[in-house]
């Protein structure tokens, strides 16, 4: 009796480490299809970038918006690039959001920092000259519809009270300071929360 149950256990043990080793496989194979995915994309969009480099913005533009129809979440570089893109095509609303949006999350240490600032001063310009035809257009792709990448630390500086964990408002009778309803103690968002606060669908804590 204890030899049958000794062999029944080994055999369910063998059965369920081949049914493990199935499943890893299976896990394997899903995760190389998503990184050979996400190489595909990053291959586009450094095509992109070396179009924009000869001056072909509507053809830069294309591969851009190949990735960002494909990406599950979108490169924070990208932003970048279709913001700069963008104010080549004369689209300065869009150019202005992608680039704050880099900007925001990469911050003063980001590789694109000064040349975001300085296409974001260039877009807001032109945008204001030609404000009235800019409000015409109606083919503008907004930061809102993405699901931005935040990077490795996974969390963003509130852009509601700017990374202070509190909101101050300046009043006839001094500075009255009101706890950001967004953001944590430090003045952080989690990419999760970052992103729905973009779209407006995150709700105030308190």
């Amino acid at each position: 009796m204890n030899r049958f149950l000794v062999l029944l256990f080994t055999c369910y043990s063998c059965f369920s480490y081949a049914q493990l080793t199935q499943q890893e496989k299976i896990n394997q194979q899903v995760r190389n299809a998503e990184q050979a995915k996400h190489a595909e994309l990053m291959r586009i969009m450094d095509q992109g970038v070396e179009l924009m480099a000869d001056g072909k913005h509507e053809e830069a533009n294309t591969r851009f918006k190949e990735v960002l129809k494909s990406a599950k979440v979108v490169p924070t570089d990208l932003c970048f690039y279709f913001g700069k893109n963008s104010f080549y095509l004369g689209k300065y609303t869009q150019s202005i959001d992608w680039l704050n949006k880099y900007i925001q999350l990469r911050g003063t240490t980001g590789q694109f920092y000064d040349e975001s600032i300085e296409y974001l001063d260039r877009s807001k310009e032109a945008f204001l000259v030609v404000r009235e035809g800019e409000r015409k257009e109606a083919q503008n792709i907004l930061t809102t519809s993405y699901d931005i990448d935040c990077g490795p630390s996974g969390k963003v500086i509130c852009p509601v009270c700017k990374g202070k964990g509190v909101i101050i408002t300046k009043g006839a009778f001094g500075d009255t300071y009101k706890a950001c309803p967004y953001s944590d103690d430090h003045g952080y968002l989690t990419c999760e929360e970052y992103n729905k606060l973009l779209r407006g669908q995150l709700e105030p804590k308190f």
